[in-house]
């Protein structure tokens, strides 16, 4: 049992390292080589645990998409016991975004991820699964809040869950430069107010 701990533990210090290389030296640095030594250890230790660029970069996406899910987690149990879907929707979307460093971290990942997809027929298969369940959990909930009466009932939630979704294209504009995180904070709550009737 503490081998099977030993090796997961490994394999997220070196998705950790991956990360790293992204966010500092960018994508194109993103070699097996490069990794190994972020992570401090020989090719050959990586090798171990990762046999291909393509088997270390999905197990780091998946690590970053189970960090994320742990912020969302976090910010949802802030909430209390039976919050509003706004509310909600605004801790799932404020934790996609780069707007703190943890965050910055997975979503530059995503962004390398991504790219890869673009190229790589199981990778965009993988990625995009990711992406249709994301969007399947924010219709749902959508589709209870108009249920509940907290949405108005001529609301459209596959299109709401759309424009929702279109907000988390601020990534680019916000690693960029042309908006600040506050820029973008106060987007996001200025949608949500419209959308749920209080602006």
């Amino acid at each position: 049992m503490p081998k099977q701990v030993d090796h997961r533990e490994r394999r997220e210090t070196i998705a950790r390292a991956l990360w790293r290389v992204v966010d500092q030296r960018g994508v194109q640095q993103l070699t097996l080589r490069e990794v190994a030594q972020e992570a401090g250890i020989s090719l050959g230790q990586l090798q171990h645990y990762f046999a291909s660029r393509k088997a270390m970069l999905t197990f780091a996406m998946d690590l970053a998409a189970e960090q994320t899910a742990e912020r969302v987690g976090q910010g949802l149990r802030g909430l209390g016991e039976h919050p509003h879907p706004r509310e909600v929707l605004r801790v799932m979307l404020l934790e996609t975004l780069p707007l703190h460093p943890d965050a910055r971290a997975t979503s530059r990942m995503s962004a390398a991820y991504v790219l890869e997809a673009l190229h790589d027929e199981d990778v965009r298969t993988r990625a995009r699964g990711g992406l249709l369940e994301g969007r399947a959990l924010v219709e749902h909930l959508l589709r209870q809040a108009v249920a509940d009466g907290h949405l108005a009932a001529d609301r459209d939630p596959a299109v709401e869950t759309g424009l929702l979704l279109a907000l988390t294209g601020f990534t680019t504009l916000l690693e960029l430069g042309a908006v600040t995180a506050e820029e973008v904070v106060a987007a996001v709550d200025s949608h949500l107010d419209r959308l749920f009737g209080g602006g």
